[in-house]
């Protein structure tokens, strides 16, 4: 995967969380998202979380069980850190996606922003691999990368942007007739140095076959 652990265990390691240009205080899409299609008592998986606050905020509204899956532990251990003794009712997972075996399925998979990294054919196989056997069938993925006309880099990696309907066509290349998109939205991030950089969400139903 783009950028490896090193990477982004230094990425983490030397910066605050909130010096992070992805940082929300409230990750408001997500939530609302993740709300509309996850039940409590339903297993969700949150996809490269890094930091992320949605873990949080899912905790606090009843969801459950929550698993957060990033390449570094740095990122895993803010986190943990964060929610101390709350964070033992996450089961975290340092795995890097596009080669990750999962051991039980999901109703809802949730990812901001690791997609976009992946330049690769290979590595978006890989991703798409784990995606087909983690999610459930009639379960939903949640899939946030920068739009068409956002940043053409992140974190000093390059990034692939996506239009909702570029990214609907490279899924199916990936998995034919696997998944039907049921909702797609732009949003306009504001970074905590007050740049804009334009997102595109698209929300995904696996088929039951």
């Amino acid at each position: 995967m783009a950028g490896g652990q090193e990477h982004w265990d230094d990425v983490y390691g030397t910066r605050s969380e909130d010096a992070l240009t992805w940082f929300e205080a409230t990750p408001e899409v997500s939530l609302d998202l993740v709300r509309d299609h996850l039940q409590p008592g339903e297993p969700f998986i949150d996809i490269g979380a890094g930091a992320s606050r949605l873990v949080d905020a899912l905790l606090d509204e009843g969801f459950g069980p929550l698993t957060v899956l990033d390449l570094s532990a740095a990122a895993l251990a803010v986190s943990r850190q964060r929610l101390g003794p709350k964070a033992d009712d996450v089961a975290w997972i340092e795995a890097d996606i596009t080669v990750w075996q999962p051991e039980r399925d999901y109703a809802v998979w949730h990812d901001r922003a690791v997609f976009h990294f992946l330049t690769g054919a290979e590595d978006r196989a890989g991703y798409a691999c784990a995606l087909a056997q983690a999610l459930r069938p009639g379960g939903t993925a949640i899939i946030a990368t920068f739009a068409d006309d956002g940043p053409e880099m992140c974190s000093g990696l390059p990034v692939v942007r996506y239009a909702p309907e570029a990214l609907a066509q490279e899924l199916d290349r990936l998995l034919p007739g696997l998944f039907e998109m049921l909702d797609a939205r732009r949003h306009m991030h504001v970074t905590p140095k007050g740049n804009r950089q334009s997102f595109q969400y698209s929300v995904f139903r696996k088929t039951d076959r």
